[in-house]
């Protein structure tokens, strides 16, 4: 005894160091880094597109970055402060060489809905967003965005646009006042039109004259649109620069209030930050032929979020925009990113005084060109043709997120699941008659379904007159839990008082597995009608039992096997 406890010991601190070992290894290494898997290799072609990609990609990031702080509701210069952090610590965990993290537009919408225009609140949101990003990559959560369907997606991001684009209408116009509530922002947009600013309609037009001309030219020139704007706009000072409101009133806040205040919005803002980039890096991945790993992409979402919450950022996600410039463009590596950040760092550092002179107007612009390709209103049509049942959930996102960004997600993800759960309680039972019935169940059985499946079966079978046998064709259920078997020993007790007999056809090795734990009294089950015909005799007892269930056998071989047709014929 003493010699195999000292063996039980050696064999334990052997696996422990064994998987010390693995935990240190320079694969697990590689894993938490990514950037080891490509830095050795890296050379100087690669160098050359990364820098192109990353100048490219910075010029549409700064305009865009200023435009999406005023979605936010914040000062300009949070657009640029959340903007570079992205690329440096991307470089190190994300892969995706085609991904960049940093404002969007949804992101600053749900934002704006949350932290009211006041900078400390983002930050905050930021930091918190970030912790519960980082947490469920370490916990490998990102499952549950599997739970979000693309027509709640869908009719997010159509509202999202919808909203955001009309949002800049009075900044169009010039006109000042208006609520942000979209409801209240529609009708006091019209209303105040009178009170126009004959400047700032004329240069907000010009300024979609020209991004909308820009949009219809070559790809490549489509990167440098925004920016073009921007650059124009500061060298006319045609207009005064826009003056913002700010609020100080000394109010101490805890910490504790202002989380109370994020509401269900410290829950959306990071599932939908998770969902929009790792959306964005699975489609570039699938493009590109390489593969991402979707736990990592969280991880390196959340320490920018976090990161970025250092240097005053707000949450930041993937932008689809500047991703599909930043793969147009030819990046190789992640660390495109790097030249990126510098960009937004040199503006930061030269060209603030520069911003100072951007007029909302232009700003709106670029707003509204950036949003216009996410109303897809193609989508609808798609899903009226393919499954007319999707536009349900779609319209629920789409309408209720004019009411708030939060409930429309919400919503949308709940009818969703609704429709998911009732075709759990609701699988398709195919019935056909053969002697006996033949019930195919199309899916697994789990406990939603368990009172529909009992309810067909006595209605079709047992309280009929004479009662009927049932074969059910298990082949494509896989799953099965507790109620279930309770409904079934239930069943059977109820087709032995009848005198008829419950027959399980088809079943898949595990779930055999799972009724034989159960000891169900009266099992019968076989894996082929062939071994069923072979034994079916030696169950029936009396001489009508057996000519019966003769009868039934060979209906269920004409059934299942066209070699008997002819033979079922002539019985």
């Amino acid at each position: 005894d003493t010699c195999l406890h000292e063996q039980h010991l050696c064999g334990r601190r052997l696996m422990r160091r064994q998987s010390a070992r693995r935990c240190c290894s320079y694969n697990t290494l590689k894993a938490w880094l990514p950037i080891l898997s490509w830095l050795p290799k890296y050379n100087l072609k690669w160098l050359k597109m990364d820098v192109l990609a990353g100048l490219t990609v910075g010029l549409t990031t700064v305009p865009q970055a200023l435009a999406y702080a005023e979605v936010a509701g914040l000062p300009v210069q949070f657009g640029l402060y959340s903007a570079f952090m992205g690329g440096f610590i991307y470089t190190f965990l994300g892969t995706s060489k085609d991904v960049t993290l940093g404002p969007t537009a949804i992101m600053s919408l749900l934002c704006s809905s949350v932290v009211g225009g006041e900078p400390h609140r983002a930050v905050l949101l930021s930091l918190l967003c970030g912790l519960i990003q980082a947490v469920m990559a370490l916990l490998r959560l990102g499952f549950l965005l599997d739970f979000i369907s693309f027509p709640v997606i869908k009719g997010f991001t159509c509202a999202a646009a919808v909203t955001i684009g009309f949002g800049q209408v009075k900044n169009i116009l010039g006109i000042q006042g208006v609520p942000q509530q979209f409801f209240l922002e529609v009708y006091y947009t019209f209303h105040k039109i009178p009170e126009a600013r004959i400047g700032d309609v004329v240069l907000g037009l010009i300024c979609l004259a020209l991004l909308v001309t820009l949009m219809f030219m070559k790809s490549s020139l489509t990167s440098d649109s925004d920016s073009t704007c921007s650059i124009i706009l500061y060298i006319t000072f045609l207009l005064p620069p826009p003056t913002s409101d700010t609020t100080a009133n000394g109010t101490v806040v805890s910490f504790g209030e202002i989380v109370e205040d994020f509401g269900g919005g410290l829950a959306v803002i990071p599932f939908m930050g998770l969902l929009e980039s790792i959306a964005i890096a699975k489609a570039f991945a699938s493009q590109n032929d390489y593969r991402i790993d979707a736990n990592q992409e969280l991880l390196a979402i959340g320490v920018t979020n976090i990161m970025g919450s250092f240097v005053s950022a707000y949450p930041v996600t993937g932008s689809f925009g500047r991703t599909a410039v930043n793969s147009q463009t030819g990046v190789c590596t992640p660390a495109g990113g790097v030249v990126t950040s510098v960009i937004v760092l040199l503006s930061l550092a030269f060209l603030m005084p520069a911003f100072y002179y951007i007029p909302k107007a232009s700003l709106a612009a670029v707003i509204i060109c950036a949003v216009a390709p996410m109303v897809d209103y193609r989508v609808v049509a798609k899903m009226w043709r393919i499954r007319k049942l999707d536009l349900l959930p779609f319209f629920v996102t789409f309408l209720m997120s004019f009411w708030e960004v939060q409930y429309g997600i919400v919503g949308g993800i709940a009818v969703s699941g609704a429709l998911l759960l009732y075709s759990m309680a609701r699988p398709h039972i195919e019935v056909t008659d053969h002697g006996v019935l033949v019930m195919e169940l199309s899916s697994g059985l789990t406990f939603p379904a368990t009172e529909y499946l009992s309810h067909i079966i006595h209605t079709r079978a047992l309280q009929v007159s004479p009662p009927r046998s049932v074969v059910l064709d298990c082949s494509h259920v896989s799953v099965i839990d507790y109620t279930v078997i309770s409904e079934l020993r239930d069943l059977l007790r109820q087709f032995k008082l009848r005198e008829v007999h419950l027959i399980f056809a088809g079943l898949q090795p595990s779930i055999l597995k799972v009724l034989l734990a159960a000891d169900l009294e009266g099992l019968r089950h076989n894996h082929s009608m062939d071994e069923f015909a072979a034994t079916a005799t030696d169950q029936v007892k009396s001489p009508l039992n057996l000519l019966n269930f003769t009868l039934e056998i060979v209906n269920l071989l004409s059934l299942h096997c066209p070699l008997h047709k002819n033979f079922g014929a002539q019985v």
